[in-house]
């Protein structure tokens, strides 16, 4: 996400650096490189040219010329220029009505109908919310059953009627359906096109002007780039709809979407998507963004996410497992499975301050654990709890029932054994201490 970018911003402010004197021509060199890294990125060319003379204004405001650290100043300058480009500050999902209507709108494969599984199961478990998905394409079949499996997978209600041809009617009833069952929120999953066209437009109008949703949000595929925010405008000209949804961030893509959408419509980018998983979304905020572009990482969103999986009497349990040596595999793979519900690994890795830039060319498979995730199911309950009784001839049965080697098999084993001492002694006067010192600087 934004690699290609962040390389870019990186090596433009690096003309600051190394420089006896900073001065205009200095600055406007590095503004240059910038706008250019914008447009290559898709940016609209009028939006990056506006972008680069907000941040010289600034920068010469702020004297940047006569400030002993420059190339930070500006960096801090291009940030907050950055956030306000993609909206400034977050906005969240209107959720005043009873039910809640939340109309979903977009073309065909922007990821409309994943998303809305996702927003549903995002509602479900951080809100507390009881929400009904609808099914509201009536053309094509396989996107109705597509929701029911979405919705299956999730544990939500799925509303459709294969037999009515009306969009507002099915829309229509599936709210009477939702306020004489106790759903609080209703997600309408509307049909799409492969373009923009006037009979979708007439017909997502016409929904729209029958439910009057709390929320219209507007998917789009951020990998189409340029062409998403031309497509975003012509669905606001008619909807005037209230956010927008950025879809496959995880991809390779330029970013340009993301940068560009909030200068065209005016409308805040609500939610994104960065994976497949129906955990998988995440609230936009656009400081975060613009921290992670120019490769500051996003350690406030790790954190909420750890906080997420977090859970006060399992932490308890271990705790007195380590502290009497009884830490085993079996919960060394219960932590692994917290790790995994937190997303996708390479996103991860790209909150931590410095790591996007050092693992840029290292592919990250989401499939990471599954090697030691085998060797651990291929040993009995009594090796998993007391792994010092795995000898030799044991090793050879879990490598050959995980289809690893012997070797990878002690290579866990020895990971295991110093990841088991580093928490024992964490658990220790020093861990204490770092630990109190913490608890202070709260």
């Amino acid at each position: 996400m934004f690699d290609n970018l962040s390389d870019k911003l990186d090596k433009a402010m690096h003309v600051l650096k190394g420089h006896g004197s900073i001065t205009e021509v200095n600055v406007a060199d590095t503004l240059k490189e910038i706008r250019r890294a914008l447009v290559d990125a898709d940016v609209n060319f009028k939006i990056a040219k506006e972008f680069t003379k907000k941040a010289k204004d600034k920068a010469i405001g702020q004297g940047v010329l006569t400030s002993l650290k420059p190339g930070q100043l500006l960096t801090k300058i291009v940030r907050d220029e950055l956030a306000e480009l993609m909206g400034g500050e977050v906005t969240g999902v209107n959720l005043s009505g009873n039910p809640s209507v939340i109309l979903m709108s977009g073309l065909q494969g922007s990821g409309k109908t994943t998303f809305s599984g996702k927003l549903a199961n995002f509602l479900k478990t951080k809100k507390s919310k009881k929400p009904l998905l609808v099914a509201c394409d009536i053309y094509r079949p396989a996107a109705i059953d597509q929701l029911h499996v979405v919705g299956e997978s999730i544990g939500v209600e799925v509303y459709s009627n294969r037999d009515e041809k009306d969009p507002v009617k099915i829309s229509q009833a599936a709210i009477a359906h939702a306020k004489q069952n106790g759903f609080n929120v209703v997600i309408i999953d509307t049909a799409g096109r492969l373009a923009v066209d006037e009979q979708m437009m007439n017909e997502i109008a016409q929904v729209h002007a029958a439910v009057q949703p709390q929320e219209t949000l507007f998917v789009v595929d951020s990998m189409t780039g340029q062409d998403a925010v031309n497509t975003a405008k012509a669905f606001n000209d008619r909807l005037n709809f209230d956010g927008v949804v950025l879809t496959k961030l995880d991809g390779d893509t330029r970013g340009g979407a993301a940068l560009s959408i909030k200068s065209v419509v005016d409308k805040p980018i609500k939610f994104i998507g960065t994976g497949e998983k129906m955990e998988a979304i995440d609230v936009f905020y656009p400081s975060r963004m613009a921290d992670r572009i120019l490769g500051m990482g996003d350690v406030v969103s790790l954190v909420e996410r750890a906080q997420e999986q977090f859970d006060e009497e399992q932490a308890r349990k271990l705790n007195k497992k380590i502290a009497k040596n009884q830490f085993g595999f079996d919960d060394f793979l219960s932590q692994i499975q917290q790790i995994k519900k937190m997303g996708n690994i390479k996103d991860l890795m790209g909150m931590i301050p410095g790591a996007g830039k050092m693992l840029k060319n290292v592919d990250i498979d989401d499939d990471a654990f599954k090697g030691i995730e085998a060797i651990i199911h291929s040993m009995t309950p009594e090796e998993r709890t007391k792994p010092q009784i795995i000898n030799g001839s044991r090793k050879k049965r879990i490598a050959k029932g995980s289809g690893s080697t012997v070797k990878d098999v002690n290579q866990l084993l020895k990971q295991f054994d110093q990841m088991s001492k580093m928490m024992k002694m964490m658990q220790g006067g020093k861990g204490k201490a770092m630990m109190n010192a913490l608890g202070k600087m709260r």
